[in-house]
C-alpha cells in the first residue's frame, strides 16, 4: 500500500472513530425528535472540511504555478503576483462563505 493510501485511511478512520466520541444525546435526544440537529452538526463539519480541503488545495495549485512562472520569467514576478495574491483571496472567501454557511447550519437546529 502506497504511503498516500495509508495516510487516506488513517485520516478516514481517524475522522469516523472520533465521531462516537460525541454521539451522547442530549435530554431529549433523537427519541423526542431531536436528530434534526446531530445531522446538521454532521452536515456543517462536512461542509467545513471540503471547503478547508479544497481551498487548501486550490491555494497549493495556484502558488506553484504563480512561483513557476516566476522562476521562468523574474521580470515578470509583479505582473504575475497581483493575480495570484486576487486569486488567492478569492479562493479563502469561498472558505469563508462555506464556514459561515456551516455556522448558519448550526444555529437553525
Amino acid at each position: 500500500m502506497s504511503k498516500k493510501n495509508l495516510s487516506l485511511a488513517a485520516a478516514a478512520v481517524t475522522t469516523l472513530l472520533t465521531t462516537s466520541a460525541f454521539a451522547q444525546e442530549a435530554a431529549g435526544g433523537a427519541a423526542a425528535g431531536g436528530g434534526g440537529s446531530a445531522m446538521a452538526a454532521l452536515g456543517a463539519g462536512f461542509a467545513v472540511g471540503l471547503a478547508v480541503l479544497g481551498g487548501g488545495l486550490g491555494q497549493g495549485r495556484a502558488a506553484a504555478a504563480a512561483l513557476e512562472g516566476i522562476s521562468r520569467n523574474p521580470g515578470a514576478a509583479g505582473r504575475i503576483q497581483t493575480p495570484m495574491i486576487l486569486g488567492l483571496a478569492l479562493i479563502e472567501s469561498l472558505v469563508l462563505f462555506a464556514f459561515f454557511i456551516a455556522f448558519l447550519l448550526q444555529g437553525k437546529v
